[in-house]
C-alpha cells in the first residue's frame, strides 16, 4: 500500500495545491509584499499630506523686517504699527540707519527693510529676492497695504536680485534635490546589490567610502551644471561643490544608517525624512516664513532645507549665514555614519555568536 498507517501519503504523488481564488491571491501576494504595499500606501498619503498641508494657504508669518528713520521715535512708533497688523504678518525691529538695515539683508538676519522718509509721502522697502522671490512678494504686498492705509506710497529696491539665469530664485532648491535625490539614491543602490545591512564593519566602511567618491563627483558636476554650463545660479564652482559633497554624502548616510537598523524597509524611511517632510519644508518655493509653523520649524533641520539655505547664501549672499546649515548637516553625516558602523558592528558580532554556537553544538 501506497502510504502510512496513519493514512498520510508516503511515496505516492504530493497533495494537489490548493485551488479557488482566495488561493490563488495567497499565493501571488506574499504576506511581506502586502505590508510593504501598506507602507508605500501610508508613505504616499503623507506625501500628499505634506505638500498640500505645506503649500495650499501661503502666507508671511513673523517676517523680519527692519525699520529706519531720521529719528528714533519715528521708527519704533512705525514699527510697532507693523507689529500690530492683523496675523503677525511681520516681526519689525528699528536700525539706527539705512546702511544699518542693508548690512542685515545681506547677512540674512532680515528679509527686508522699510525706509521711512517723513519729509515725503513715499518711503521705500529694501527686499532680496535671491531669499526667496515669493517672500519679497509677500513682503512688499503687506508693507504697500499698510502704507495706503496711512495715504503713503512704496517704492521698492531689490538689492540683492536673482541672477538673469535664476527665476524665481528656485535654482538653488532644485539643485539641492538633484543632490538628494543622487544621495539616498547612491545608498539604496548599494543596499540592493549587496544586502540592506552590511556584514562587517569592514563592508559598511567601503559603503561609505563609495558614497564618499560618488558625493564627490555628484557635487561637482551639480555645481558645474548650475553655474558654467547652464549659468543660473552666481556663486563660486568651488564652494557649492564643497556643499554639495556634504549633502549628498549627508543624505546617504542617514539612509544607510536608517538601512542597518531596519533592512530595506529604512529606504522608506529615508524617503520620509528627506523628500516627504524635507522638500515641502526646505523654503524653496515658500520661504521659511511662509509656511505653517510645524514646516517653518523643521525645515531648517533637514538636509534639504538647511542645504537649500547654504545654497542661497553662497550663491547670492557671499557665503554669509552659512555656519548654521553646514553644521546641520555635518551632524546628521556624522550620526548616520556612526550609526551605519554601529550597525554593521553589532550585525558582525553576532554572526560570529552564532558561528561559534553552531560549531560547538553536537552533530
Amino acid at each position: 500500500m501506497n502510504g502510512t498507517s496513519d493514512g498520510r501519503p508516503g511515496n505516492g504523488p504530493p497533495a494537489p495545491a490548493p485551488t479557488g481564488f482566495l488561493a490563488e491571491v495567497k499565493d501571488a501576494v506574499r504576506l511581506r509584499a502586502a505590508v510593504l504595499v501598506v507602507g508605500v500606501l501610508a508613505l504616499q498619503i503623507a506625501f500628499v499630506v505634506s505638500y498640500v498641508g505645506a503649500f495650499h494657504e501661503p502666507r508671511p508669518r513673523d517676517v523680519p523686517i527692519a525699520v529706519t528713520a531720521p529719528t528714533g521715535a519715528l521708527a519704533s512708533d512705525t514699527a510697532r504699527r507693523l507689529a500690530a497688523l492683523p496675523g503677525d504678518p511681520l516681526d519689525p525691529r528699528t536700525v539706527p540707519d539705512e546702511a544699518a538695515a542693508r548690512r542685515q539683508i545681506e547677512d540674512r538676519e532680515v528679509d527686508g527693510a522699510l525706509v521711512v522718509d517723513p519729509g515725503s509721502t513715499t518711503d521705500r522697502l529694501l527686499v532680496a529676492g535671491a531669499g526667496g522671490a515669493s517672500l519679497a512678494d509677500a513682503l512688499t504686498e503687506v508693507v504697500a497695504s499698510a502704507e495706503r492705509s496711512r495715504g503713503r506710497t512704496l517704492r521698492v529696491t531689490d538689492i540683492v536680485p536673482n541672477a538673469p539665469g535664476d527665476a524665481r530664485g528656485l535654482s538653488s532648491f532644485y539643485l539641492v534635490i538633484g543632490w538628494c535625490v543622487g544621495g539616498y539614491l547612491c545608498a539604496a543602490i548599494l543596499a540592493i546589490s549587496a544586502g540592506a545591512r552590511p556584514a562587517n564593519v569592514h563592508r559598511a566602511l567601503i559603503r561609505l567610502g563609495a558614497l564618499l567618491l560618488y558625493s564627490i563627483a555628484s557635487g561637482l558636476a551639480g555645481a558645474v551644471i548650475a553655474g558654467p554650463v547652464l549659468d543660473a545660479l552666481p556663486g563660486g564652482v568651488g564652494a557649492l561643490w564643497g556643499l554639495g559633497t556634504l549633502l549628498v554624502f549627508t543624505v546617504g548616510a542617514i539612509t544607510l544608517a536608517l538601512q542597518g537598523l531596519l533592512g530595506i524597509i529604512g529606504i522608506g524611511l529615508a524617503i520620509l525624512l528627506v523628500v516627504v517632510l524635507g522638500n515641502p519644508s526646505a523654503g524653496g518655493a515658500y520661504p521659511w516664513p511662509m509656511l505653517p509653523s510645524f514646516w517653518s520649524a523643521i525645515g531648517p533641520a533637514l538636509p534639504p532645507g538647511a542645504g537649500t539655505f547654504a545654497a542661497r547664501s553662497i550663491s547670492y549672499f557671499g557665503g554669509r549665514a552659512v555656519g548654521g546649515p553646514l553644521l546641520v548637516l555635518a551632524a546628521w553625516s556624522l550620526v548616520g555614519a556612526l550609526v551605519t558602523l554601529v550597525c554593521a558592528r553589532q550585525r558582525d558580532e553576532s554572526g560570529r555568536t552564532s558561528g561559534e554556537g553552531a560549531a560547538g553544538a553536537p552533530g
